[in-house]
């Protein structure tokens, strides 16, 4: 069997087993945020911290929610960082530099999860377990919760109430994001992933010197990893390393969990909206943008030039040879078109054009599908962005899911496809335009340019991978890419809760000939020619600088 030919058979077989898990696990989250029951541990949990379940939230007091409890979050992780050292459990490392704590604290809370460090040198069992793995639960929760809130201000007429963050942020947690992550935790250790929390021992020789390695929960903070579409990974190798992605079976199985809640929760959105033709229409654009990327991508990286290629069978450089060209196309662009940043592969080794296509895939948004929650609502954004073009094209006021897209809907919607952009370009033309960040740069010219925007792409889109030849960890970069991690996550949100609000308050708008359908493939399609149409006007001239320049010159 050719290795074209087994590469297509895993993506047959991992839209399979999503196709299975679509329609149960998406009505199942339906429900989970609809209930009004509440159990035991829950009820444990809102007197712990004080919450009413019950009580309904405006979009200004949902926000502040969202707002303080993550900043709680940041602060509480900064603090474990910097104390690691008294720690029990810290394996002997010292305490993490303020800087870096900083940079660390804000991109697992931003559910970004870019790593300036080395995580098996770095940190300790406690740190990675109760700090970072429990904000892997978190951060997903809460991108969920927004989107449900969005979700709601569509489905509800002439009030403001979204539903009460404490509720959603909880049962996201304990209904859907613990149960699914012990069962993959399970299935992970099948595969020969390790969950332990045993201390530093040597594995033998290796050049002439001693190799060390230390365990840990790596199972259990592996799956939620991929899962919550979180990416950072135990070990500096992230899932290019066999103790968190032992084999092929494994690799295929954890791209199904980085897909798997993201594409479920369009099935959620339409049984909450009362249309699951909505639903499908933005499952579709989804999936062909997904389905798009991942065939260019593994033609890019199959299509070989010269003998090294050919008998490597495509560009196998930064690539493990376990999974091969097909596994590790399909894993990069499953991670960088939703806001996972997981690798199995070196982003920076795959070819001038595929190193472009994992950069595309991010500044699309992370749409298709998306990150965990995030990826809905910037969907559902771009949704009344193209119903307002396809508008002004016949002279009619705009509507989506019977709700007049005004002035207000429009200029908040505009705002959130506005704030990424602004911080990936700038931070990027400050970087190039300063000489010590250059220093960081492992490669000159086109590459060394991509290195940077990479950096900031990923930063600000909330992914975390890297194009693994910048050097990250220095002041500079920890602080900037911590900024952009920070306001990349945080400002959109604060446009999508007030977008929500405002749709909540009217009333609904009776259907008529007029009426621009959003349920037929016509606006799919128009739907993904608007994204790529904004994403390449945006970024076209960086791109062209970069990896585009760089693939041309190949």
């Amino acid at each position: 069997m050719s290795s074209q030919t087994a590469g297509v058979l895993q993506l047959l077989a991992l839209i399979a087993a999503l196709s299975l898990a679509y329609r149960p696990l998406g009505d199942y989250m339906a429900r989970v945020y609809s209930s009004e029951k509440h159990y035991g541990p829950e009820k444990w949990i809102y007197k712990a911290i004080g919450a009413n379940p019950a009580a309904e939230m405006r979009w200004p007091a949902y926000l502040r929610s969202v707002l303080a409890f993550s900043a709680v979050s940041v602060l509480f992780l900064y603090l474990m960082q910097r104390v690691q050292g008294s720690l029990p459990g810290s394996l002997g490392f010292s305490s993490i530099d303020p800087d870096q704590a900083f940079n660390t604290a804000a991109s697992f809370v931003a559910n970004t999860n870019w790593q300036s460090y080395y995580g098996e040198q770095a940190m300790g069992h406690v740190v990675q377990t109760g700090g970072l793995a429990v904000q892997n639960f978190l951060s997903a929760a809460v991108g969920m919760a927004v989107a449900v809130a969005l979700v709601r201000g569509f489905a509800r007429a002439r009030t403001g109430e979204l539903g009460n963050f404490w509720a959603d942020l909880v049962r996201g947690t304990v209904r859907i994001l613990v149960p699914i992550s012990v069962i993959g935790a399970l299935v992970l250790v099948a595969c020969g992933a390790i969950q332990n929390f045993s201390g530093i021992h040597e594995v033998g020789q290796f050049m002439g010197g001693t190799q060390e390695w230390n365990g840990g929960a790596v199972a259990s903070q592996e799956v939620i990893k991929e899962l919550g579409t979180n990416g950072g990974g135990y070990f500096n190798a992230n899932s290019s390393h066999p103790f968190e992605n032992p084999n092929p079976l494994s690799n295929l199985f954890e791209i199904f969990l980085i897909l798997l809640i993201p594409f479920a929760l369009t099935r959620t959105f339409g049984r909450m909206v009362g249309s699951l033709r909505q639903g499908y229409a933005i499952l579709g654009t989804m999936a062909t943008i997904w389905l798009g990327f991942t065939a260019l991508m593994m033609w890019t990286e199959f299509a070989h030039h010269g003998p090294a290629f050919e008998i490597a069978g495509g560009a196998m450089e930064g690539k493990e040879t376990r999974f091969g060209v097909a596994g590790s196309s399909i894993f990069a662009v499953a991670t960088t078109l939703t806001s996972t940043g997981a690798v199995n592969s070196f982003h920076s080794s795959y070819t001038g054009f595929g190193g472009g296509i994992t950069m595309l895939g991010m500044q699309l948004g992370e749409i298709a599908p998306g990150g965990v929650g995030s990826g809905l609502y910037g969907m559902l954004v771009m949704a009344i962005i193209t119903v307002f073009i396809a508008g002004l094209m016949v002279g009619r006021t705009p509507e989506y899911l019977g709700k007049k897209i005004g002035t207000r809907q429009i200029k908040l919607a505009a705002c959130y496809i506005l704030i990424t952009p602004a911080l990936v370009l700038g931070f990027t033309a400050v970087a190039m335009a300063l000489p010590t960040p250059g220093d960081s740069m492992t490669n000159s010219g086109a590459h060394g340019f991509s290195e940077i925007l990479y950096a900031y792409t990923s930063g600000a889109n909330n992914n975390g991978s890297a194009f693994a030849g910048l050097n990250a960890d220095t002041q500079w970069f920890n602080t900037t890419i911590g900024i952009a991690m920070l306001l990349g996550r945080f400002l959109p949100i604060v446009f999508v809760l007030a977008l929500a609000g405002s749709l909540a308050e009217q009333k609904p708008v009776p259907e008529t000939a007029g009426t621009l359908r959003t349920d037929k493939p016509l606006y799919a399609g128009l739907l993904v020619g608007t994204i790529l149409i904004i994403t390449g006007l945006t970024y076209f001239p960086a791109l062209a600088l970069g990896p585009l320049a760089e693939g041309l010159a190949s």
